[in-house]
């Protein structure tokens, strides 16, 4: 470079990150050949989806946009809960941003809106995809339903403890927004937009709704605060928030919003084969109703259930054995320290005998010791898979986001055992 030179400024490429370019992108080529999203799609692929191909309007001769294919929905909420992500903005996000998201849309958009209202909508065809998930192993002899093992995890709600309130609290409550409605209704002079005006309709309409569903659910909240004896604890509170959803002892002694998830899974196969929800704070009406489920799902009754002491009654016993199925749990300490928990009461049926002497026997013990083995591990993957607090408000939506949990395990244990 002369002399001259060097009074003139270099020059250089600058960056312009505000100009908008296209980008050629190979999807089928960039993501690698192990990667888990592929088996997720894979997995999807095997599924039987022709409810879900039933369940949407556009069809072909007809006017109307195409809808999302299902496969794509469902992958992208298994993918994302294999992952610990729960929520539909997220998933929306990562389907502009993520290679293996995009992968699963291939170039299809999907907003957060499709993904919830699919999530919601799909209640009943996910739980007929749990059910194939464990027929799929059980056509290939993986999974035979000897053994199950019951366990329960309480999952914070989406509902703060101020949202609860009493009866009457609810009542004042009631008449303030009926009120409020009325004079939204009748307020014709704001200056907002008519889509405002629109909105804040529709949030104080859905806001009356929650009150009075919270009021119709305080009569169960009621009778559940009342003692043997007829006295009332305390008073009775429901949310305006979740109303469905109940204060609970939690795992670490606390007190909170929750909902109570209740699951049997295989002992051999570590396969989940039935999930229930409720807003009851014990397991004790749990095992049953998921007894029930096994049968009607898969058409075998186990011969052995594990189930810890809370899940645990003489009724429970006594039907179960009905069933043909032995329970195996430890026996419950008695209020009279002079009487062993193994000793026969008069009132005692022979199935109730049989429990007690069952459980003296080593052979109950080791048994049950894979009880621990088993439910605690699904418990954990449901947690590591973020089940840590519910996103989603109401027993059905609780339920659809546990079956997906499910299905997702199942998914992974298939992954392990074929």
């Amino acid at each position: 470079m002369n002399e001259k030179g060097k009074d003139f400024p270099a020059r250089v490429l600058e960056a312009n990150r505000a100009q908008m370019r296209l980008v050629p992108m190979d999807l089928e080529g960039m993501l690698g050949e192990d990667h888990p999203a592929r088996a997720v799609w894979t997995y999807v692929e095997r599924l039987d989806l022709s409810e879900f191909y039933a369940a949407i309007r556009s069809r072909e001769g007809r006017a109307g946009r195409p809808a999302v294919d299902p496969r794509i929905y469902l992958a992208l909420w298994i993918n994302a809960t294999l992952s610990g992500v729960g929520s539909a903005r997220e998933i929306e996000r990562l389907s502009r941003e993520h290679l293996a998201y995009q992968w699963i849309c291939g170039g299809v958009p999907v907003n957060y809106h499709s993904l919830s209202d699919f999530r919601r909508a799909a209640v009943d065809r996910l739980n007929q995809l749990l059910t194939q998930s464990v027929a799929i192993l059980m056509a290939s002899g993986l999974v035979e339903i000897r053994r199950v093992s019951h366990d329960g995890m309480k999952v914070r709600a989406s509902a703060g403890a101020s949202s609860f309130r009493t009866r009457g609290s609810l009542e004042k409550l009631a008449q303030k927004q009926v009120d409020r409605l009325e004079r939204e209704i009748d307020d014709e002079s704001a200056p907002a937009s008519r889509r405002e005006q629109s909105a804040r309709r529709r949030a104080e309409e859905e806001r009356q709704e929650r009150i009075e569903r919270a009021l119709g659910e305080m009569k169960d909240a009621e009778k559940r605060k009342r003692s043997k004896n007829g006295k009332k604890k305390t008073e009775a509170r429901t949310s305006t928030t979740d109303p469905e959803s109940r204060v609970m002892k939690m795992a670490d002694g606390g007190f909170r919003p929750a909902y109570n998830i209740q699951l049997a899974t295989d002992t051999d196969a570590t396969v989940i084969l039935a999930v229930e929800v409720s807003n009851d704070g014990t397991d004790l009406h749990g095992m049953l109703p998921l007894a029930r489920q096994v049968e009607s799902r898969h058409g075998r009754n186990p011969s052995e259930w594990l189930a810890d002491g809370g899940c645990t009654s003489i009724e429970n016993v006594n039907e179960m054995d009905r069933r043909g199925c032995k329970v195996i749990a430890p026996l419950r300490q008695r209020t009279n320290p002079e009487r062993k928990p193994a000793d026969i009461r008069p009132t005692d049926s022979e199935a109730v005998q049989q429990w007690r002497a069952r459980m003296e026997t080593e052979q109950a013990k080791a048994l049950y010791k894979r009880r621990g083995a088993t439910a605690e591990w699904v418990n954990a993957q449901f947690r590591g898979q973020g089940l840590l607090r519910l996103f989603v408000r109401g027993p059905k939506n609780v339920l659809s986001v546990t079956l997906l949990h499910a299905l997702t395990v199942n998914m992974r244990r298939t992954w392990a055992l074929t």
